[in-house]
């Protein structure tokens, strides 16, 4: 096999719609391609196999071939499909890389409303009949997210572009000039005296609008585990552009994520997020972790007036009184809480969990997050909060 810098000349020499990659997006979009084949790659398998292949000397085939199967193969029953989409995606024929055809899909297959009840043509004179079905991308936008395959959570994961995003409002204490309101007297007066005394049109004014902050606290604990790449994948959607909004992990300890999730492109951002969090899939203290966080970014902090939304499935192995009592802290000081649990969305949820019995009392909104439809309507939740 060629070296990658061969491969890219032969390529950009071979076809005139080829370009230019950076060596880490490269190495990236074969991170994402052998998720979707299957393989479970992790943001820090990704991270280390970027780390490996630099040291190891990205220019050279062979040793970012043993570089990857070290790094981002779990088990060995990985290594079959890890050569597959290795020689797919390095492929010299076809480019750097070569591009992939979308898999055909795997969903359950829907079949159309008989047109009548004998199953042919419907007869002169009787009603039009409306026939409809749920398309795949539907589907797949309320199914619950831990029992997505590696597939569908690709598929999924570009889906989260869709989502409308539209962060709270508050008025703020200076005045702005509009078109109605309360009349303003001083812009009144000057605009008067400009025409030499004579009456001129009244002018109005309002208080200014500012963006309210917002606070997201995602879990990532090991009874999360299932839900947080999506829950950081909607914070960084929520939170990219925008000074307003924080994010913190939650697990043993408390983790500011704000700057790492500021990258435009997602994967990128994940990956960043996957490296600052040092508990990830651990325990979880949420009393302690919040109480960390009121101390430090409470009251004097980005909490005060604040929407704060706490992803979380409210399993705690610590004091459960204590989560109460920090609850009720971040209540008196924010504008309104909102706790998000992946299992909120399912029949037969029940909040019999310490954890969540003792924050349910301070929580001003206890809403869905297993889907990217409950996250459109989380969405609609802190919008108008």
């Amino acid at each position: 096999m060629t070296e990658l810098a061969g491969i890219a000349d032969s390529a950009a020499s071979s076809t005139s719609a080829a370009t230019v990659r950076e060596a880490d997006e490269i190495l990236l979009g074969f991170s994402v391609a052998l998720r979707a084949a299957g393989v479970p790659v992790t943001h820090d398998r990704a991270a280390s196999f970027l780390e490996a292949a630099s040291l190891a000397g990205a220019n050279e085939a062979r040793a970012t071939y043993f570089a990857g199967r070290a790094t981002l193969c779990g088990s060995p029953a990985d290594l079959e499909r890890y050569d597959q989409v290795y020689e797919a995606y390095f492929d010299p024929r076809a480019g750097l890389p070569r591009r992939r055809q979308a898999p055909p899909s795997a969903t359950t297959s829907y079949s159309p409303l008989p047109e009548n009840e004998s199953g042919g043509a419907g007869e002169a004179g009787d009603e039009d009949i409306v026939q409809a079905k749920a398309s795949a991308a539907e589907v797949l936008r309320h199914r619950d997210i831990a029992v997505l395959s590696a597939n569908e959570k690709a598929r999924l994961a570009a889906m989260f572009a869709t989502l409308d995003v539209r962060l709270p409002v508050r008025r703020s204490g200076r005045l702005r000039p509009w078109h109605r309101g309360s009349l303003d007297a001083s812009r009144t007066l000057r605009a008067s005296l400009r025409r030499m005394g004579e009456p001129a049109e009244l002018e109005w004014r309002r208080r200014a609008l500012r963006a309210r902050p917002v606070v997201l606290l995602v879990d990532v604990s090991g009874s999360m585990s299932a839900y947080a790449d999506a829950l950081l994948r909607l914070a960084h959607r929520v939170g990219v552009g925008s000074k307003s909004v924080e994010t913190f992990a939650l697990g043993t300890r408390l983790t500011r994520l704000t700057r790492a999730l500021d990258a435009r492109d997602a994967e990128r951002a994940l990956i960043a997020a996957g490296q600052a969090v040092p508990d990830w899939s651990g325990g979880t203290r949420l009393g302690e972790t919040l109480k960390v966080f009121l101390d430090r970014w409470g009251r004097r902090g980005v909490a005060r007036g604040a929407v704060v939304v706490v992803f979380s499935d409210g399993w705690e192995r610590g004091d459960a009184a204590l989560l109460g009592e920090q609850m009720a802290r971040l209540q008196r000081i924010a504008h309104r809480v909102v706790w998000v649990n992946p299992h909120r969305g399912k029949a037969s949820y029940a909040p019999v969990q310490g954890g969540i019995r003792a924050a349910l009392p301070h929580v001003d909104d206890f809403v869905a997050g297993h889907s990217l439809a409950a996250f459109a309507e989380l969405l609609d939740v802190v919008a108008r909060a």
